[in-house]
């Protein structure tokens, strides 16, 4: 009996009770070349950990503008995108304010470095540490982002 049940439970009724993954675009902001490659890395602001810049769709940007404009607005980033297309992807649970976690995909676009403003929107509210691809994946919390890292 429970055998045919969980069948049913993971073919049908689950898909459509769980909910879609939103959809966020980040930057995998570097600068040098080979062994000297360097990425950047920016706290977030609620729990302080290592991430990637990352944010929601912005109206009237491609998905690549939106990942070069979370780089400037969270870790002072001026640069441009070396691909419209992203260079991977990873998944994580983002807790809401009201402490619902949600489940949200995101497209992560190369960012080719040209300067680092100490004068950006979220100045006050991050740090921001540049390390290699190893150091960075034993930063970052997320295990699709650390494999992400490790491909580099």
């Amino acid at each position: 009996m429970y055998a045919p049940l969980k069948s049913v439970w993971d073919s049908v009724l689950g898909p459509l009770l769980q909910r879609p993954k939103r959809l966020q675009m980040a930057a995998l902001c570097h600068r040098g070349e080979g062994v000297d490659k360097e990425y950047l890395l920016v706290t977030s602001r609620d729990t302080g950990r290592w991430v990637i810049p990352k944010g929601w769709p912005i109206r009237g940007l491609k998905s690549d503008e939106t990942a070069l404009q979370e780089a400037w607005e969270e870790a002072g980033v001026t640069g441009r995108t070396t691909d419209t297309d992203p260079v991977g992807s990873y998944t994580y649970q983002k807790r809401q304010a009201n402490g619902v976690e949600v489940p949200v995909e995101t497209l992560v676009y190369s960012v080719a470095v040209n300067n680092l403003s100490e004068n950006f929107p979220e100045a006050h509210q991050r740090k921001r540490r540049w390390v290699g691809a190893d150091t960075a994946a034993e930063l970052v919390n997320e295990a699709e982002l650390k494999s992400l890292f490790r491909s580099q």
